[in-house]
C-alpha cells in the first residue's frame, strides 16, 4: 500500500510537468514564462516554413489568451520566441528577413524607427545555428528587449518600434499567414 501511495504521488508530482509544454516541430514549446518579473502563457505557436522546409518554431507569450493582433499590441507586454529548427538559417538571411519584415510591418516607412532598426540588426551580427533560441520581450515601459539562448543582448527603445517588431508576424503582412494564425491561437 505504501508503495502504491508513493507512485500515486510520484505521478502527481510528474503530471504537471509533462504537460507543461507541447511539440511543435520536434521543440518543446512552454506553456508558461516568466519574462521581465511577469508570468507569461503560450497564447500559440506555430512553423515558419519555406519551400517545404522548417526553419524556427514560433510562439507568443501574453499574461492573458489573445486573438487579434490590436490586442496583442495592445498589451502592456508580449513576447515572440523564436526556435531556429534549421541549419539553414544563416545571419545574413536572418537580417534580411527582419528588414523585410519591419518593410512590411511599416508599410515600407521606417524611417522614423531606422535607428532603433540599426540597433537591433546588429543583435544578429553573429552566427546563427539550429538550436539557437530568440526571445524578443515586447513592453510598453521597456520596449523591446531580445535575448539569445537565455541571455539578455540590448533593450531597444520606443514605442513604434516595439509595434514594428510585433507587426512582422502578426501584421497584415506578416513573415508567415499560418504562424501568425498559430500565434494567435487559430
Amino acid at each position: 500500500m505504501k508503495l502504491l501511495s508513493t507512485l500515486t504521488l510520484a505521478s502527481a508530482l510528474l503530471l504537471p510537468h509533462t504537460l507543461m509544454a507541447k511539440e511543435v516541430s520536434g521543440v518543446q514549446v512552454a506553456d508558461t514564462v516568466t519574462l521581465d518579473s511577469q508570468a507569461l502563457q503560450l497564447n500559440g505557436a506555430g512553423v515558419r516554413s519555406k519551400f517545404f522546409m522548417d526553419l524556427y518554431v514560433g510562439s507568443l507569450y501574453l499574461p492573458a489568451t489573445l486573438s487579434n493582433t490590436t490586442a496583442v499590441i495592445d498589451a502592456p507586454i508580449a513576447a515572440i520566441r523564436l526556435n531556429i529548427t534549421s541549419g539553414m538559417i544563416t545571419s545574413e538571411k536572418m537580417r534580411d528577413a527582419i528588414t523585410e519584415g519591419f518593410e512590411h510591418a511599416t508599410a515600407d516607412n521606417t524611417a522614423d524607427i531606422q535607428p532603433q532598426i540599426d540597433a537591433f540588426m546588429a543583435l544578429f551580427n553573429e552566427e546563427i545555428k539550429e538550436g539557437d533560441q530568440f526571445t524578443l520581450v515586447a513592453n510598453k515601459a521597456r520596449g523591446v528587449t531580445a535575448y539569445k539562448n537565455g541571455q539578455e543582448q540590448a533593450t531597444i527603445e520606443g514605442e513604434m518600434f516595439r509595434q514594428a517588431l510585433l507587426k512582422i508576424w502578426l501584421g497584415d503582412k506578416p513573415a508567415q499567414k499560418s504562424l501568425k494564425e498559430a500565434m494567435l491561437g487559430k
